[in-house]
């Protein structure tokens, strides 16, 4: 089982996750969207397409942009589409 952790609290945890270029990305449904907050940051891959961001927010403390996901990733990325990866100091194990 896989694990994203922020500020002692479990973000998400799955024995479904996709890993693409070392990030694990868990399916949305196994992530806790309490803990996600709306972001408007994107950014841009050559080979995935758009990413756009959550901030990760825990007991009043928010970690901007640590987040991501691919709402519709280019065609080599389709197996990640709507999944959600964390970075920024999220521990996934």
């Amino acid at each position: 089982m896989v694990k994203a952790i922020w500020n002692g609290q479990v973000i998400a945890e799955s024995d479904q996750t996709e890993v693409v270029e070392g990030n694990h990305y868990f399916p949305p449904e196994h992530v806790r969207r309490e803990f996600l907050a709306s972001s408007d940051r994107r950014s841009t891959c050559p080979w995935k397409g758009t990413a756009q961001y959550y901030d990760v927010v825990v007991d009043g403390q928010s970690n901007p942009g640590a987040a991501w996901y691919y709402a519709d990733p280019k065609p080599a990325a389709r197996s990640i589409a709507g999944r959600i990866a964390f970075w920024k100091g999220v521990q996934v194990r």
